[in-house]
């Protein structure tokens, strides 16, 4: 097929088509407005392994779904999942464990060019590679209609994840990607930042188990300095220090305008030092819960300090004073009512001098009444015995 020459309709109701702007040998099509005239070409057989594109054009604007996807999977040379096929018009579809490869992949990235049924999407376990990222990264380029994609576990590297990432740059509508335990390395780190910097829609994003250590870390950061969608970051299980987890959090400290409420980087053992570091960021950012694994030298008393149950110590005042400890919660909201914004509670809950608790202690609170609304509710507690 001649690449340079984009198809177009005959009438208003024919979709025209164009390349995406990518190297001459990987491109795949998108909507336009429709030209008065009709110029048919035939798609070049060599291109195939890249180019998510039927052997007859034609055929993608006149057929359904799936239609479209058994076309693209005798194109491709593989077996149609008839699994994919009874859901196509469902939101929610998980195609884990199905043994894709990359030619497979390749027939599902082809049917979700224009399938706008399926939000949410399970990839994982699919072993389809680099190629295989290759193909999702120009789907995501132009996708509009998913907004969670799994792809954990599918042995891309360095080329089919940077392919992904200039997928994702100007992708409108993804919220949750998993990316974890893929191996991918420092090497996509920059990619990876470019993204934090240039996408608006990602709200969680997990790339645990991809062998990133503190250099992949410093490009990640770069991106967290200016990102505002982001509120979730697991980095679980790469090679990251204490070193690579300042680089983190100073990186989010410096963006006024970030949303990050957890970075997980539990497998970081930090120090006091980053303790202090870390209070420093929590004052900027009060939502946001850093997961680390444990404080190293911290002595037995300061352990203690750190570790007592915040609960429990509240519960304990609430006994000596013989009130509930919905009244101790209700005592310190201004309007005396059961909710109050996560903020505003944390702010309270630091100056408060009735029951002394720390900014660790606080964020336990938080977290057993935290809606995942921005609120904190004291109702459930209601139950509890004074």
């Amino acid at each position: 097929m001649d690449n340079d020459k984009p198809l177009q309709p005959e009438t208003e109701d024919e979709i025209e088509i164009e390349p995406v702007r990518q190297s001459s040998d990987k491109m795949l099509y998108c909507e336009a407005e429709s030209p008065p005239t009709v110029e048919k070409v035939k798609p070049a057989r060599e291109n195939s392994e890249t180019d998510l594109e039927i052997e007859d054009d034609e055929k993608f604007f006149t057929t359904g779904q799936k239609e479209l996807y058994l076309e693209a999977c005798k194109l491709m040379g593989v077996v149609p999942v008839s699994y994919f096929i009874r859901n196509m018009e469902e939101s929610y579809v998980n195609l884990n464990h199905h043994g894709l490869g990359p030619r497979g992949t390749k027939a599902i990235a082809i049917a979700l060019v224009t399938n706008y049924q399926i939000k949410k999407l399970d990839l994982s376990h699919n072993q389809f590679s680099d190629v295989g990222g290759e193909h999702l990264g120009q789907m995501l380029a132009i996708n509009v209609g998913l907004t969670s994609l799994d792809l954990s576990w599918n042995n891309f590297h360095t080329r089919g994840a940077v392919a992904l990432c200039n997928g994702l740059r100007g992708n409108v509508t993804l919220t949750k990607l998993d990316l974890s335990m893929n191996g991918f390395g420092n090497e996509v780190a920059l990619a990876l930042g470019e993204v934090l910097r240039l996408n608006r829609c990602l709200v969680y994003l997990d790339i645990g188990g991809n062998d990133i250590g503190n250099e992949g870390a410093s490009k990640i950061s770069k991106g967290l300095e200016s990102n505002e969608s982001l509120r979730v970051l697991k980095l679980f299980l790469n090679p990251i220090n204490m070193d690579g987890a300042i680089l983190l959090i100073l990186a989010i400290k410096r963006n006024p305008k970030s949303r990050m409420e957890e970075l997980d980087i539990s497998n970081v053992l930090v120090s006091e030092q980053f303790m202090k570091t870390l209070d420093g960021v929590y004052a900027v950012h009060p939502q946001l819960d850093v997961v680390f694994k444990a404080v190293q030298g911290l002595s037995p008393k300061k352990t203690i300090f750190l570790l007592t149950n915040p609960m429990k110590l509240i519960q304990s005042y609430a006994d000596q004073h013989k009130i509930t400890i919905v009244d101790f919660f209700k005592s310190l909201n201004p309007t005396g009512t059961m909710k109050m914004s996560v903020d505003e509670f944390q702010k309270v809950m630091i100056e408060q001098n009735k029951v002394p608790l720390n900014q660790y202690q606080v964020r336990e609170v938080i977290k057993k009444l935290d809606e995942k609304t921005g609120m904190v509710n004291f109702s459930f507690l209601n139950t509890m015995k004074p």
